[in-house]
């Protein structure tokens, strides 16, 4: 009777991304009549996670430890991650016939490695639901549940998901009293002051980036424009809504003793020298920025100018006067938490409306973070939509 009650009630989807997905696959499991919506391919956003390769999730198993590898979000997630956990995630995949493996970093991957392979088999495991390949233009509510207005019709369901990411236009939900955090970049490139273009391509690994308490370690990659790679992507994460322009300092070296180097090697020229600590043409670039003569032999560098040195190797200084455009990896921002029902994920002010994934304001840093976040927040909406048509 329950089982027959459930097949009854009509529930859309808005956004196919992974959060969306996943909800789907569970909804459609407990029995309900599910109905995804998206303009676009489905399950696209997920090709170019992990360089193609897909980073599922991140192997920390303790909820509060994962938890904190996000800005926006941690506290909440709590009670999400002891609920849905990166086990979870693991069995999830398992179960729909993706295996997986972990690498020395701890980031989870497909055995194929392949992203379009996990969004095969997960558009695979709902295949029975409905879709349709309309832009949503308006979710309103209406006496008996919600209007979803289409670039090219109207439809009327019982319950509502939104799962349209952090990238979509929020607009659709202009009708509805909800609280939205202004989405801004994160994980993003950041363009600097400085001109870095003669050395766009040069990387280096293990760099510690730090803006006053803040510090993040990884590698960096200098752009025609400033700076990325992980280590960027991270501290562009923690200072998303910093004003610009800011300061970075970023350590490129541990601490040595260069006066003892250049003591070991009295005719060795300088940029041989520093080239043993960074990439030549880094050493090149700083020895220009500093008018420092390549060719200079480690004897002739005083006190001063290894002083000089020292600094630019331990405590470069880098202003950032922008971001770069249409790069982020995911936005911070959208749905504020507090507009929230923490368990189910339903939004206080309107029964049978539900959210998951990017579209809350919550974003995680690179590494399958918000990977995981999509697939623990689409079950729980899932669960939650399942749990209060029993009450």
């Amino acid at each position: 009777m329950v089982q027959e009650s459930i097949s009854k009630i009509r529930i859309a989807i808005a956004g196919t991304g992974p959060a969306g997905c996943i909800c789907a696959k569970y909804l459609k499991d407990f029995g309900f009549d599910v109905t995804l919506f998206d303009k676009g391919k489905y399950l696209r956003t997920l090709l170019p996670t992990g360089g193609g390769r897909c980073n599922l999730a991140h192997a920390i198993y303790d909820f509060k430890q994962l938890a904190k590898n996000y800005p926006r979000g941690e506290k909440f997630l709590y009670s999400l991650f002891s609920k849905f956990s990166t086990q979870d995630t693991i069995e999830f995949m398992d179960n729909i016939g993706i295996k997986t493996y972990t690498q020395d970093d701890l980031r989870i991957f497909p055995s194929t490695n392949s992203s379009n392979d996990v969004r095969k088999k997960l558009l695979e495991a709902i295949k029975n639901c409905q879709f349709v390949n309309e832009e949503i233009v308006k979710i309103s509510q209406i006496n008996n549940g919600y209007k979803i207005k289409t670039n090219k019709s109207t439809y009327a369901f019982d319950i509502v998901v939104i799962a349209i990411g952090g990238h979509s236009n929020l607009n659709i939900l202009s009708d509805l009293e909800i609280k939205i955090i202004p989405p801004v970049q994160s994980l993003v490139g950041l363009v600097t002051k400085e001109d870095f273009s003669e050395i766009s391509g040069v990387s280096l690994k293990n760099v510690s980036v730090s803006s006053g308490k803040n510090l993040c370690t990884g590698d960096l990659l200098f752009t025609h424009k400033g700076i990325s790679g992980p280590a960027i992507y991270k501290i562009s994460s923690i200072m998303a809504r910093e004003n610009l322009p800011f300061k970075l300092k970023i350590k490129f070296v541990d601490d040595f003793d260069l006066q003892d180097e250049l003591n070991k090697n009295p005719h060795k020229e300088i940029k041989n020298l520093l080239g043993n600590y960074i990439p030549k043409s880094f050493a090149n670039h700083i020895l220009n920025k500093l008018q420092i003569s390549q060719e200079t032999p480690c004897h002739k560098i005083d006190g001063k100018t290894r002083n000089k040195i020292y600094q630019q190797l331990t405590s470069y200084d880098i202003d950032i006067i922008g971001k770069v455009p249409d790069s982020e990896v995911v936005t911070c921002g959208g749905i504020d938490l507090k507009e929230l029902n923490p368990k189910t994920l339903e939004l206080k002010k309107y029964k049978n409306l539900y959210c998951c994934g990017e579209v809350m304001d919550i974003d995680g840093f690179c590494g399958g973070f918000n990977l995981q976040n999509c697939w623990t927040t689409g079950y729980i909406a899932a669960n939650g939509i399942f749990q209060n048509s029993q009450s």
